[in-house]
């Protein structure tokens, strides 16, 4: 059987693969499995619990504050914010737990569940898989005074928006810039930062109705933000997922600037004011082979860790490391918070930029981003492609193929059923020939 949570928590179909049922039995069970392990000792337990504006969240989310109660755990409703910010307050407020109800970047018919431990960080695989083990399993349910009580907390998206700029290195006074909020978590507090931060702010994607959340808007579709930058002369635009999460951004011209740039600028800057821990970034195998050219002159390390951002946070955790991050823009700043927050990372890039005077394109342009193709393979048996010697034997003839001057990357989504094929060259035309000749063969050998 396959594992209930993915790379990042549990996600599918609202209503569907993830029902109100679902909900409620895991919240149930994590509020055991914590209990176990001696978390709630010694005091009466409370979690915060957020979610994106997809309309499922307003089900899926009663169903998650009923089954805590019902299990003895006090609630506190943050209500519609970023995944960021429920990581944030679980830590700030103290909370024994934090769950967050979205599907991030997936379009809105999806919505999923994510668990936060004591402090804000994602819980490990270990007690996801015994949260899984111990879904409705029998237990005594408490009654009485002992049932969880329900607040909401009207102050958490201000005391947010406070935190990130008591981190703002340098004000975005004269920054002119557009914010996507993908109409989602973010639409009402990116904008309030971003202006609070002293910068000049446009705002598209700003509505959400519970049904267009990334709809043509956010980090998965940026030609709006292209031409909106390059419409309203902005000096830059930044385009954030459905739970503000990931951050991408473009330059006054339009172009873009991905997580790899990104990442590639904010070490520098904080190199420049010692405060990247042993000059090293840490990054996934999914990062362009441009990153770690450009790193490796500038004198930083790069260390590679599997797909995910729960993969890159264990690494910073274990090695002390403060800065880290995806492709995608999902960017981790460890002296800051404890997941990928978008709003901080957009924050962070205009400051750099206000604070240098140079523009993003200028800044950006310390790394080449190496012509990049991904292909993605559906309807096919993931769990095969590390094992087949067919594919692996294409996998390696396309690596002799691009003899040091681009790579292959072959993996199973950890959030989708498809294998995706990745193919970095000198050239995008040398590209794509190669990375759809291996999904050819992905999808002869592994076809279900």
């Amino acid at each position: 059987m396959a594992r209930l949570f993915g790379t990042d928590g549990v996600r599918g179909l609202a209503n569907r693969d993830v029902t109100a049922e679902l909900a409620l039995d895991l919240s149930v069970a994590a509020a055991h499995v914590l209990a176990d392990t001696g978390a709630f000792a010694g005091h009466r337990p409370f979690a915060v619990v957020g979610r994106d504006p997809r309309a499922s969240g307003e089900f899926l989310s009663a169903a998650v504050v009923a089954g805590l109660a019902s299990a003895g755990i006090d609630v506190l409703d943050v209500g519609v914010l970023p995944t960021p910010a429920v990581a944030y307050l679980t830590a700030a407020r103290g909370a024994d737990l934090g769950v967050m109800l979205s599907a991030s970047h997936n379009a809105m018919p999806d919505n999923g569940i994510k668990f936060f431990a004591r402090g804000g960080h994602k819980l490990d695989d270990v007690i996801e898989d015994t949260i899984e083990q111990r879904l409705r399993e029998p237990w005594k349910r408490p009654t009485g005074a002992a049932v969880g009580r329900v607040r909401q907390d009207g102050a958490a998206a201000e005391d947010y928006v406070a935190h990130l700029l008591a981190v703002l290195p340098h004000r975005l006074d004269g920054v002119h810039l557009v914010v996507d909020c993908a109409h989602g978590a973010a639409s009402v507090v990116a904008p309030a930062l971003l202006t609070a931060a002293g910068a000049r702010v446009d705002v598209i994607g700003g509505e959400p109705d519970g049904l267009n959340i990334n709809e043509g808007y956010g980090s998965t579709h940026m030609g709006n933000l292209q031409a909106a930058v390059v419409q309203h002369g902005a000096d830059l635009g930044v385009a954030l997922d459905g739970d503000a999460d990931r951050c991408l951004a473009v330059d006054a011209g339009g172009e873009l600037v991905d997580g790899d740039q990104i990442m590639a600028v904010l070490a520098l800057a904080l190199r420049e004011r010692q405060a990247l821990t042993d000059d090293t970034l840490v990054a996934t195998v999914m990062s362009n082979l441009g990153l770690l050219q450009a790193m490796e002159r500038e004198g930083i390390v790069v260390e590679q860790t599997a797909v995910g951002d729960r993969y890159v946070l264990e690494r910073m955790r274990s090695g002390g490391f403060t800065l880290g991050g995806e492709q995608s823009g999902h960017v981790i700043l460890s002296d800051h918070g404890t997941t990928g927050d978008g709003m901080l990372t957009a924050l962070l890039l205009a400051s750099q930029v206000a604070q240098t005077g140079r523009p993003l394109g200028d800044l950006a342009g310390v790394m080449r981003r190496l012509p990049q193709v991904m292909v993605n393979v559906a309807d096919v048996d993931k769990a095969r492609a590390a094992d087949d010697e067919h594919v692996q034997a294409a996998v390696r003839e396309a690596e002799f193929e691009l003899a040091g001057q681009g790579r292959v990357l072959l993996r199973p989504s950890g959030t989708e059923p498809l294998v995706r094929v990745m193919v970095e060259a000198g050239e995008a035309e040398h590209a794509k020939i190669v990375a759809d000749r291996l999904a050819v063969v992905v999808k002869a050998r592994l076809a279900l």
